[in-house]
C-alpha cells in the first residue's frame, strides 16, 4: 500500500499524503513537471505552514527534497517540512513505478 494517492487533472498531479508524528494530518500538494503549483496542509501551524507551501511553490521537488529532509520540531524527530520530503519522495517511487 502506499504512503500517497495520486490523481491527475489536465497534466498536474494532485498528491495527497499523510504525515505520521506531527501537528499536520494531511499534505496535498500540485505538481507539474516535477514543479510544485500548490501545497496545502490540514492541522498544524497554520503560519508556519503557510509560509512553507509560498516558499516552495514554484520549484522543482529534487530541489526541495535535499533542503527539508531531516528537519526535527523540538524533540520529534520529524516536522512538517521533513514529512513534507517523505511524501514528495513516496511521490516519486509511485510516479517511477507507473513509468516501467
Amino acid at each position: 500500500m502506499s504512503d500517497v494517492i495520486i490523481k491527475s487533472v489536465n497534466g498536474v498531479d494532485i498528491v495527497q499524503f499523510q504525515p505520521k508524528g506531527v501537528c499536520s494530518k494531511m499534505m496535498q500538494f500540485r505538481i507539474k513537471d516535477d514543479i510544485i503549483e500548490d501545497v496545502e496542509f490540514v492541522g498544524g501551524c497554520a503560519g508556519n505552514l503557510s509560509g512553507i507551501g509560498m516558499l516552495v511553490r514554484g520549484m522543482n521537488i529534487n530541489d526541495i527534497i535535499p533542503k527539508l529532509q531531516g528537519i526535527p520540531c523540538g524533540k520529534r524527530p520529524t516536522s512538517c517540512p521533513d514529512q513534507m520530503t517523505i511524501g514528495l519522495k513516496a511521490y516519486i517511487e509511485e510516479k517511477q513505478k507507473v513509468r516501467a
